[in-house]
C-alpha cells in the first residue's frame, strides 16, 4: 500500500448527503475482484447520461477537477452496502482523502485498509472547506497526516483528530497483511519453537 504522509491536490467539492456505496460504485461493477479498473465506474451513474457520454455537470467530468485528489463531502459518506470496491474505485481514480462531517463505519474501516485518509470536521469547518474547494484548479489542499492539519489555498490550516494506530498504518503504508508481517520476525520464532516441539 502507498504510503500517506503529505498529500498537496486540488480537492473537488461534492456536497451531496449520503452517498452510498452503490452511487460510489454501481453494482455492475462488482464482478471483478481486482482492485485496479474500477476508477471507471466511480460514481457512474452521476458521471455519465444514458448513452455513456460524460454529464458535463458533474464534478469530476469539469477540467478543473479531472484530477482531484481530495473529495470535500456531504454528511454520511459512504453509507449502504459493505462493498470493499467503493474504496478501490476511488483509490484507482486517485482520490486519496476524503473529508465530510460524518462516514459510515464499515467504508470508513475499508477506506484506511486501502491507504485513503477520511477526516471528519465539523459542519461549520466543511462548510469553509466547500469554499475553498469550490475555487476550481485554484482549489488546492495540503493533507500533512503527521501533524494532522489540513492546509488550504489561503495558507489558513484546520486541525484534525485520527486514531493513533490508523495513522501508524496509513504513514507507513500498512494494510493488514503488511501489518501482521511488521511482526514476522516474531512469527517465525514461534513457529521454529513448534519445530522443535511437534506435540505442541
Amino acid at each position: 500500500m502507498e504510503k500517506f504522509t503529505v498529500l498537496e491536490g486540488v480537492a473537488a467539492p461534492l456536497p451531496i448527503v449520503n452517498v452510498d456505496t452503490d452511487r460510489i460504485i454501481p453494482k455492475q461493477y462488482l464482478k471483478t475482484i481486482k482492485r485496479t479498473g474500477l476508477g471507471k465506474g466511480l460514481f457512474s451513474e452521476m458521471r455519465y447520461r444514458d448513452d455513456g457520454s460524460e454529464n458535463p455537470d458533474f464534478v469530476l467530468n469539469q477540467p478543473a477537477y479531472r484530477n482531484a485528489k481530495i473529495l470535500v463531502a456531504g454528511d454520511n459518506f459512504g453509507c449502504g452496502s459493505s462493498r470493499e470496491h467503493a474504496p478501490w474505485a476511488l483509490a484507482d481514480f486517485g482520490i486519496r482523502c476524503i473529508i465530510s462531517t460524518s462516514f459510515a463505519d464499515i467504508f470508513f474501516n475499508n477506506s484506511a485498509k486501502n491507504g485513503i485518509l477520511l477526516i471528519t470536521v465539523a459542519p461549520e469547518d466543511l462548510e469553509k472547506l466547500l469554499d475553498d474547494a469550490n475555487r476550481g484548479a485554484n482549489a488546492t489542499l495540503t493533507i500533512d497526516l503527521e501533524n494532522q492539519l489540513i492546509k488550504g489555498p489561503d495558507g489558513g490550516t484546520l486541525h484534525f483528530d485520527i486514531d493513533p494506530g490508523r495513522k501508524h498504518n496509513l504513514i507507513n503504508g500498512l494494510d493488514d497483511i503488511g501489518l501482521t508481517l511488521e511482526k514476522a520476525s516474531s512469527i517465525d520464532a514461534y513457529e521454529q519453537t513448534l519445530a522443535e516441539r511437534p506435540w505442541a
